[in-house]
């Protein structure tokens, strides 16, 4: 499980962005987004549980803003949590409940004003969790080292509902656990994966298997993500592999496997056709050898082996600039260290 925490200054926002649809898209994207990757994204929000509030964005903004006038010196009154689960994990609403209200307990917001909100937009379950801070009588709920606390709740819960277990955020992971492996050595290792299966496969349905067969699962939608044996997904895009970039090699393939496939069967046909007989004289030899040569530039399986090795190139100079690493510069421009150097020197002069 995955947990994010944040404090806000208004509730109006943040409660409209959970409740409803995403803004940038609109009915037709919702539905046709929806046949490619199966989930919910018109109505994708469900309310889950109302704890002392009730109504739409504007009613419980106001009934929330109504309780803050209690405490003049909050400057930031809203608590905004959301709590995503591995994939292949599930939970049920009523859990999912339960789950909520023991963070409420957990942050000491148990008796304000709160919601718990489902949302159906994505491959993994996950709820938010939009808090007043400000209780009925002024009290204000502790935001102190609130991203540690999210962590170490998630780690909880996992363990009591048996959940896939999530690495915490390195700054509040123990010694032996940030020597274990990062997701950055992840990402490398998944990029040189689907480079070396891209290689070897013109067609999306080959990839896919190519990569399964290394232990990954494939989410494929409007992009592609990729999910290792430890259960972590990368979206293609964080390694350089979008979809496009992923079909545009598929492509490249496709044409270099047809064009070997016709060569192939060139030079089949060459080697069917009788020989001519052989040169007696060196004159005749060096004749030959130069009719031989012109023939063979102007045959087509030249031609075809010509395109045949302008696509390997490609190919293989896009794969090569997507796994390379890029290193930036560490050096410091000289220039830099004259003017410190001389801004130091006026700071010492007397005045």
């Amino acid at each position: 499980m995955i947990g994010r925490s944040k404090v806000g200054k208004g509730f109006y926002g943040c409660i409209s962005y959970n409740l409803n649809d995403k803004r940038e898209l609109s009915d037709e994207d919702k539905l046709r987004i929806a046949q490619d990757d199966g989930l919910q994204h018109k109505d994708r929000a469900e309310v889950l549980y109302y704890n002392r509030c009730y109504g739409n964005a504007a009613q419980l903004s106001k009934e929330c803003n109504r309780v803050v006038k209690q405490n003049d010196r909050v400057v930031n009154p809203v608590f905004h949590f959301s709590l995503r689960l591995a994939p292949g994990d599930s939970l049920s609403k009523e859990q999912w409940v339960d789950i909520a209200q023991k963070l409420a307990r957990e942050f000491n917001f148990q008796d304000n004003q709160y919601m718990v909100i489902l949302h159906k937009d994505t491959p993994e379950q996950h709820i938010h969790i939009v808090a007043n801070r400000v209780g009925f009588y002024g009290k204000v709920a502790s935001d102190r080292n609130n991203y540690r606390r999210t962590a170490e709740f998630c780690r909880r819960i996992e363990k009591e509902y048996r959940l896939t277990e999530v690495q915490s955020p390195r700054q509040f992971q123990t010694q032996e656990q940030r020597q274990q492996q990062r997701h950055d050595s992840r990402k490398e290792r998944l990029r040189v994966d689907i480079a070396q299966t891209l290689s070897r496969h013109s067609t999306y349905q080959g990839f896919e298997q190519g990569m399964k067969d290394l232990g990954y699962q494939v989410l494929k939608g409007r992009g592609i993500s990729f999910i290792d044996d430890k259960k972590v997904m990368t979206k293609g895009s964080e390694v350089g592999f979008s979809l496009a970039t992923i079909e545009k090699v598929l492509c490249l393939n496709s044409q270099r496997f047809e064009k070997l496939a016709e060569l192939e069967r060139l030079q089949k046909q060459a080697s069917a056709e009788p020989e001519m007989p052989r040169p007696v004289t060196a004159t005749e030899q060096l004749l030959a050898r130069a009719r031989q040569e012109h023939r063979h530039k102007s045959s087509p399986a030249y031609m075809v082996s010509q395109q045949i090795d302008a696509l390997t190139k490609t190919v293989g100079n896009l794969l090569q600039g997507l796994v390379e690493p890029v290193y930036a510069s560490q050096s410091i421009d000289p220039e830099f260290h004259f003017k410190q150097k001389k801004k130091k020197k006026q700071s010492q002069r007397p005045s």
